[in-house]
């Protein structure tokens, strides 16, 4: 029994330090989308314990929407509100919004993984 509750904890220990490091990982740069072509382009990003896909609709060099596919995520539900700052700003990064600033993190890495390198479904 003790060494089942050691295991688990050594587990977990090794899932949350992979956690912590994939979010640390991301970087955000201003990603340029006024060139790209219009379609709908899906991209993902998962950091072990938050997983978030999308698909970005651009239209005449302009996101005109972004559908959040699946978002897995512990408390950080209210980041989705980013996904209408990014389209309202039409700027990538925005600010992460508090108290759900790893999954902001992630959904936002999600829409820039669709605009640098998603694949696009006309």
């Amino acid at each position: 029994m003790l060494l089942c509750i050691v295991l688990h904890i050594v587990s977990y220990s090794i899932d949350y330090g992979n956690y912590r490091s994939a979010i640390a990982d991301i970087h955000l740069s201003g990603t340029d989308f006024s060139r790209m072509p219009d379609g709908n382009y899906e991209g993902e990003y998962d950091a072990g314990y938050i997983y978030a896909k999308v698909q970005v609709t651009l239209r005449n060099g302009r996101i005109t929407h972004i559908d959040l596919l699946s978002h897995d995520n512990e408390r950080g539900k209210t980041a989705e509100q980013v996904l209408d700052v990014i389209t309202d700003t039409q700027t990538l990064p925005v600010d992460a919004v508090s108290g759900a600033t790893c999954s902001s993190l992630v959904i936002q890495k999600a829409v820039e993984n669709a605009l640098t390198g998603g694949i696009s479904h006309e």
